[in-house]
């Protein structure tokens, strides 16, 4: 069966997910049942620990304004080093090694992403404005598994700028052109964890709570952001989990846009059984909105 991105899951994997030894091996099996299905999958992946790495050895301090990265003109060449250059290629090699086709690439390849300055004070730090998903299905349909840094074209400066894009925004809005089946956001912890414990299943009215109450701040707090924007703009399942959510669908954190019916501790998320298998699409898929910017930039 020929795989086709009509069929697609979106994995985005953090920058300390990509750190752990298993999860080539992962990625691997999820591409190959994806492929027996006659699905595709695509692959997002941050590095914000690594940029900062690397900023440091170049001289540069790193600046955040509310954990958020301030991204000056120059960073971006760093940002195409340590996400589009090391961060990708170890990824895409590591893949290579476990029998999988992967082929690395950034938003800035193929006009694949475009985003526009939306917060000044970061600097040159954008949010998805458009997405274009014609490379990624000649990809796919050749057989490759593609591996995409967040980094993204500036729309509005015309010129080869570039902006620095949260990882999960760009996987939720890639996500979204794809009307992805769904999209999972890969985390180094088993879920959203509220009390200590990661929740099964949050609705946007509990997820917005867990955000405005602190229980989910900073990373947390994006991904809720990115989840919701994906829901709302037609992918059929969004999960929030760890590694080993890639190889098993139980686990993590489903977010969905609601949730009728359910009493008020599943409202709150606390466990009551297992996720969902999937959620149903607003009925307006074609206009798929992009990803609130809550938290930009790796």
């Amino acid at each position: 069966m020929a795989p086709s991105v009509a069929r697609a899951v979106v994995i985005k994997v953090g920058g300390r997910v990509q750190q752990d030894p298993a999860l080539a091996a992962a990625l691997a099996a999820a591409w190959r049942a994806r492929r027996a299905a006659g699905g595709a999958l695509v692959v997002v992946h941050g590095g914000g620990d690594e940029v900062s790495a690397l900023q440091r050895m170049m001289g540069v301090e790193p600046a955040f304004v509310a954990g958020r990265r301030v991204t000056s003109p120059s960073d971006i060449e760093t940002l195409r080093m340590a996400l589009s250059g090391s961060a990708n290629k170890r990824l895409v090699a590591r893949l290579v090694a476990a029998g999988v086709p992967a082929l690395g690439l950034s938003g800035e390849d193929g006009a694949l992403l475009a985003a526009r300055r939306d917060e000044p004070a970061l600097g040159a730090v954008g949010a998805p404005a458009a997405v274009d998903v014609a490379l990624l299905a000649h990809l796919v349909a050749g057989g490759y598994l593609p591996v995409l840094s967040p980094l993204s074209a500036d729309v509005d400066a015309g010129d080869g700028s570039a902006l620095n894009v949260n990882g999960d925004d760009a996987a939720s809005a890639i996500a979204a052109a794809l009307g992805a089946e769904e999209l999972l956001l890969v985390a180094d912890v088993p879920g959203v964890l509220l009390g200590g414990e990661p929740a099964t299943i949050l609705d946007a009215a509990a997820a917005h709570r867990a955000i405005a109450s602190g229980d989910a701040r900073g990373g947390m707090a994006a991904k809720l952001e990115a989840a919701l924007a994906a829901i709302l703009a037609g992918v059929g399942r969004v999960r929030i989990g760890d590694l080993a959510a890639i190889g098993d669908a139980s686990r993590g954190t489903a977010i969905v846009a609601r949730r009728d019916g359910l009493d008020d501790d599943e409202h709150d998320g606390r466990r009551a059984g297992h996720a969902p298998s999937g959620t149903t699409a607003p009925p307006d898929r074609a206009a798929p909105a992009a990803p609130h910017a809550a938290a930009q930039g790796v």
